[in-house]
């Protein structure tokens, strides 16, 4: 037994050298053929570029023009479906068969104002305490198309964070009994916006008899 036993110690060591030797043999021959197909691949794309060369001819490269490529960024996406319901809300809240004449205030020019808001408003109105940040011609335009017109740019002022606006209604001198109009519409028609706290006649320089400033709510 014992002069057997390094006998058998040395074959194992021999077998664990041959495996050694055939795994490093082995992977010398997957780096050769690796080599090979990666030359063989490069031959193949040589060839075909000189293919390609000799059907296209002769190439002159552009030269560089200097500007850098723009990436223009995407608008942002508009809410039209929103937008659209909110304009058919408003259109449905004003409406011609309110009867606000007890809402206006019978006094030197037709004004409105909520309750609570104090008459010193309409005076400042009237005098033009507030600056005028939009205006609104309606004066030639049908009654739909005015109602459509002063609904979309309620809207458009409130979302713009604007408060002091004129609108100006005419003073009928082109319509039948040269009577305005719109002018009672639009009175009636603001009256039931809820943004809308009060309004009074134009001063002269302003427009008259034919615009309203509106104040609207903060």
């Amino acid at each position: 037994m014992s002069a057997g036993t390094p006998l058998k110690g040395f074959e194992q060591l021999g077998s664990a050298w041959k495996q050694q030797a055939r795994a490093r043999a082995e992977a010398e021959a997957a780096a050769r053929e690796a080599e090979r197909l990666r030359r063989a691949e490069e031959d193949r794309r040589r060839r075909e570029e000189q293919a390609f060369a000799l059907a296209v001819g002769p190439i002159t490269p552009m030269p560089e023009h200097g500007q850098a490529a723009i990436v223009r960024p995407k608008p942002a996406p508009e809410p039209v479906q929103h937008m659209a319901d909110e304009r058919a809300a408003l259109k449905a809240s004003i409406s011609d068969e309110v009867d606000v004449e007890s809402l206006l205030l019978t006094d030197d020019g037709l004004s409105f104002r909520r309750p609570g808001i104090g008459p010193d408003v309409v005076t400042r109105l009237r005098r033009g305490h507030w600056a005028i940040q939009r205006q609104i011609d309606l004066h030639g335009l049908r009654r739909d198309e005015a109602r459509e017109a002063l609904t979309a740019f309620l809207r458009q002022t409130r979302q713009a964070g604007h408060r002091c606006l004129r609108v100006i209604h005419g003073k009928g001198l082109g319509s039948p009994g040269r009577e305005p109009v719109l002018k009672g519409k639009v009175q009636r028609w603001l009256a039931q916006c809820d943004d809308v706290i009060a309004f009074a006649q134009a001063a002269g320089p302003q427009g008259g008899a034919g615009a309203l400033i509106v104040l609207l709510a903060s």
